[in-house]
């Protein structure tokens, strides 16, 4: 009998798992190349800004172009650019360089904190814009409308032609939440007559944005309003300076100073004051296209947590001027939300209130401070010792 011995020969494991786990020694070069592109376009853009802002130091922007993050620095320079804009009377017209460079910066594809910087502007934009419309309409402000339509355009572009839906729940049909209020003979006789049960329902929050050329009076409104929303697509990511100034701006289109603004205060003597420093223009049409985005803003800087006081006030101010004008001018939706915006503020005061004078209330020990409180007897120390 013959016994035949074969071998397998396998590889080593080691060697093989070395091999599969030894690291790239040949990286992607776009990756680092559209990184230094990045950087370059940016520190490109904060050293143009030199002759456009005579009156800041070469220095400063020689110090942001610097930096590791030079786009995300520029937001530094906001108060500058509001100053220079606000300041000149002749700001906005077709051959105004900040304007221009406003544009041609929304324009550019990265780094992003660009966009956010032209962004936080455009409160200010649209304030001037809008109030410059009404008390000098012989003036040219083809700069303003140039970046309004550019940031109009992007989002056009981003919708793609579709309305903007929003699900609304029917409270018909039970859920885990609630109980259905009506009898289930008539929720049958509902579902029966509707052809396509079970079809959530929607609402049309923003029509189909049309392609626009050119800032026209019909279409200013709706304009303004979806750059608007776009600011607050990244109002978290904004200063709060702007914010503040957003809602003081608010106030000064609303014009609209009466007794009706502090009918739900309740009591609680609200004081807000604005400390905006580029508050012009007078009373100024507001639709609903409009409205519709600044109610949208003065909810997050009145609810959203994070937000600093003066914020908070800002909006609040802003909440009560908007009912205002809207209960003179009727109209439904703006009433709707203003006064729910303004009864969640003054419940968020009184219990901040009722907060504070509990904390007040307390002794730094824990012991309430009312002597009729009884109090627990302290205990005698004994003191321990060994003879």
């Amino acid at each position: 009998m013959t016994i035949t011995a074969t071998t397998t020969t396998t590889s080593s494991p080691s060697s093989s798992s070395s091999a599969s786990t030894t690291p790239n020694s040949n990286p992607n070069p776009n990756s680092t190349s559209t990184w230094w592109e990045s950087l370059s376009r940016a520190r490109s853009r904060v050293l143009s800004l030199s002759p456009l802002l005579p009156s800041l130091p070469h220095q400063t922007l020689t110090l942001i172009a610097d930096s590791d993050r030079p786009a995300h620095s520029l937001l530094s320079l906001l108060p500058h650019l509001s100053h220079h804009l606000s300041d000149d009377p002749h700001s906005g017209s077709g051959d105004d360089p900040l304007c221009n460079w406003l544009y041609d910066t929304y324009l550019l594809p990265d780094p992003p904190e660009l966009r956010l910087l032209v962004l936080s502007l455009l409160p200010l934009l649209s304030h001037l814009y809008l109030s410059r419309v009404v008390s000098r309409p012989d003036l040219s402000l083809a700069g303003f409308e140039a970046v309004l339509l550019a940031v109009y355009t992007a989002e056009a572009k981003i919708r793609g032609g579709k309305p903007v839906l929003v699900s609304v729940p029917d409270l018909s049909s039970p859920s885990l939440y609630h109980s259905p209020r009506v009898q289930l003979q008539t929720h049958h006789r509902r579902a029966s007559a509707d052809p396509h049960p079970g079809t959530p329902l929607t609402g049309v929050l923003s029509p189909p944005l049309e392609p626009q050329l050119a800032v026209k009076s019909t279409k200013r409104a709706c304009i303004v309003g979806v750059a608007l929303d776009s600011f607050f697509k990244k109002i978290s990511l904004v200063p709060p300076r702007a914010k503040s100034d957003f809602c003081a701006f608010v106030v000064s289109w609303a014009g609209q100073e009466c007794r009706c603004r502090y009918e739900f205060d309740d009591g609680l003597d609200v004081e807000v004051e604005t400390n905006c420093e580029y508050v012009e223009g007078n009373r100024i049409p507001l639709p609903w296209e409009l409205l519709q985005p600044v109610l949208r803003i003065i909810g997050h800087c009145l609810l959203a947590p994070g937000n600093d006081q003066e914020v908070r006030d800002a909006a609040s101010a802003a909440a009560r001027a908007v009912y205002a004008r809207a209960m003179h001018e009727i109209i439904p939706q703006a009433i709707l939300a203003a006064r729910s915006l303004i009864r969640l503020d003054v419940s968020a005061r009184k219990k901040e209130r009722e907060a504070a004078a509990a904390m007040l209330a307390v002794s730094p020990g824990g012991a309430a401070s009312n002597p009729a409180t009884p109090s627990k007897p302290k205990r005698q120390d004994v003191l321990l010792f060994s003879k």
